[in-house]
């Protein structure tokens, strides 16, 4: 098993589709179930024993601080400040490299919400992870454990559980789940400013070395305030 000591979670985002909530919040601060979505992803942080955390910061970005600072989980947080320029997931990871000690981390979207299954689902993919064979292991999503969901699907594995792409013309039962493990080797020659992490997967892609795990526990996704109470009743059955 791979000892992952450090996390990043991309909160820089302007949460245009989860307007009105969003219009004074980032929409990491909008609440589910009692508490704002960053939240939910620390507490799994800490579950996983996970210490450091980086988070990347844009749209009412002083908030963002500001409550990050104020947080009670043992973790240590820096903040990567993106004030001047949005720079979508791509370019997010490569200006937060510098402040990651580790080759190997964690990536995960401060919009998630999830339940583990039998086992914490950061360290699956601690256990699967193998640094000869990949860049980054994906959790994925089968769409009958994808709550709200409403698209055609990301990805399929093939049986060495290697990555390729949803075909134009046909759902994939397979989604991205927003959390993903990585080597910075996926984050070299990286395009400069603004670009989306689909670039160098697409590489990872065409080398072999971008790997998918199953998810076996609940995924939400929570990108609409319509989202946030069917969300908060299926958690209460949890």
């Amino acid at each position: 098993m791979t000892n992952v000591k450090t996390a990043m979670i991309m909160a820089a985002g302007l949460g245009k589709r989860m307007r009105p909530l969003t219009e004074n919040r980032p929409k990491p601060l909008v609440e589910v179930a009692g508490k704002a979505m960053i939240d939910h992803c620390f507490e799994k942080l800490v579950d996983a024993g996970i210490g450091k955390a980086v988070v990347n910061v844009h749209y009412l970005a002083d908030m963002m601080e500001a409550h990050l600072a104020a947080l009670p989980y043992p973790i240590a947080i820096r903040v990567s400040d993106e004030r001047e320029q949005l720079l979508e997931t791509g370019g997010g990871l490569v200006q937060a490299e510098p402040l990651i000690a580790e080759d190997v981390f964690f990536c995960i979207n401060s919009d998630n919400l999830w339940t583990d299954g039998p086992t914490n689902s950061l360290q699956k993919l601690a256990e699967a992870w193998d640094e000869d064979r990949m860049d980054a292991l994906l959790l994925l999503a089968p769409r009958i454990t994808a709550h709200n969901y409403q698209g055609k699907g990301d990805f399929h594995l093939d049986e060495d559980k290697r990555i390729s792409r949803k075909r134009p013309d046909q759902p994939a039962p397979l989604i991205y789940s927003g959390i993903q493990l990585l080597s910075k080797r996926l984050l070299r020659d990286a395009p400069a400013g603004p670009f989306s992490t689909n670039i160098l997967w697409e590489r990872a892609i065409g080398e072999g070395r971008l790997f998918g795990a199953i998810h076996q526990g609940e995924w939400f996704e929570v990108g609409s305030p319509q989202a946030i109470a069917p969300t908060e009743a299926a958690l209460a059955d949890v």
